[in-house]
Formats: structure tokens, C-alpha cells, sequence
């Protein structure tokens, strides 16, 4: 088989599980935050707006250093706890999905910039609050939940650092554009 034909048909098959996992699942899975460890552990891989932005926070770290998950995990926890508080945004649901787009935005441009790493740590630090507040807002206090979900959230931000580190420049693009996009298809899937 010819080495286009195997891409075209990797990208068009990989397009069409995309679409199909964005039709078959809520923009958002938040819902509550205390049902156990195996239900925070599987918030990241369910909430499709959640694995979007652990993938895209792994990539920008691969290109641009481990130093920007340190300004992720401080986005989850002051958004955590400010949600825990009773803080609240406007289109809370709405802003996180298009956290993602954010994030890929970020990554896009990012090649343009002299010093992105204050834009990039701006952007993962706020991307990652927005979600986290949302997990804040529902939580009843059980740790377990937050357990849970913190072992798996490492664990995607772990896969998808390893898989950019293989990426090329040209293929972390299309990774970040695809974010951009599918952030917007997901803000948009409520209306």
C-alpha cells in the first residue's frame, strides 16, 4: 500500500472516530465529583472537553519544556479551589471547551513569538482553572474523587508529553489546529 494512501486513510479514519466520539458524548462530563476513585479516574478519559485539554497541555509541555505543567497543575489546583468556594464564571461550561481551542491556539502561534513561554504558561495555567473550577464547584469534599482523577489527568498529560516528544513540527501543528477545532465543536454542541 502506498505510504499517501496509508496517511490519507490513517487521517480519514482518525477524523471519522473524532466525529463520532464528539456525536456520542456531552460537551462537558462534569457532574459530581464524589463518587469515587474509579469515577474521578474516569472523568479524564469520559469528558471529552477534560482529555482535549490533558492532550493539549502534554504537547505544549513536549515542545516547550516540563516547566509549563507546573503552571497546569497551579491552574488546577486555584481553580479547584475557587470553584470549591462557590466562585463561578458566565459560560462556565462553554468557557472550558473553548479552553481547548485556547490551548491549541496557544501551541499554533506560539512558533511566531520570541519568548512564548509567558503566553503558554498564561494560557495552560487559565485553560486548566476554568475546567478545574467546574470540578470545585462539585465537590462534596471526598478525596477519592479527586484521587481518582488526578492519577489519570498525570497519566493522559503523561502519554500525550511522550507522543509529542515524537511528533514533528509539522505534525504538532496539525495536533494544535485540531485542538483549535474540536474546542469550538464543542462550545458550539450545546447550541
Amino acid at each position: 500500500m502506498p505510504t499517501k494512501l496509508s496517511r490519507s486513510l490513517l487521517i480519514s479514519s482518525a477524523a471519522g472516530f473524532g466525529l463520532s466520539l464528539l456525536s456520542a458524548l456531552p460537551a462537558g462530563a462534569h457532574g459530581s465529583a464524589d463518587a469515587g476513585v474509579m469515577a474521578g479516574a474516569l472523568h479524564p478519559l469520559l469528558g471529552l472537553d477534560h482529555l482535549l485539554l490533558l492532550v493539549g497541555v502534554g504537547l505544549t509541555a513536549a515542545r516547550f519544556g516540563p516547566l509549563l505543567l507546573g503552571f497546569a497543575l497551579g491552574g488546577a489546583v486555584l481553580g479547584s479551589v475557587f470553584g470549591s468556594f462557590g466562585g463561578q464564571l458566565p459560560a462556565a461550561e462553554v468557557l472550558a471547551a473553548l479552553a481547548v481551542s485556547a490551548v491549541g491556539a496557544a501551541l499554533l502561534l506560539s512558533d511566531k513569538l520570541q519568548k512564548p513561554l509567558p503566553a503558554l504558561a498564561s494560557v495552560l495555567g487559565s485553560a486548566v482553572a476554568v475546567h478545574a473550577m467546574l470540578h470545585g464547584q462539585e465537590a462534596s469534599g471526598t478525596a477519592s474523587w479527586w484521587l481518582g482523577a488526578l492519577m489519570a489527568s498525570a497519566l493522559c498529560i503523561g502519554l500525550s508529553f511522550a507522543a509529542g516528544r515524537q511528533l514533528s513540527l509539522r505534525q504538532n501543528q496539525l495536533a494544535a489546529g485540531l485542538l483549535v477545532l474540536l474546542g469550538g465543536v464543542l462550545a458550539l454542541a450545546p447550541l
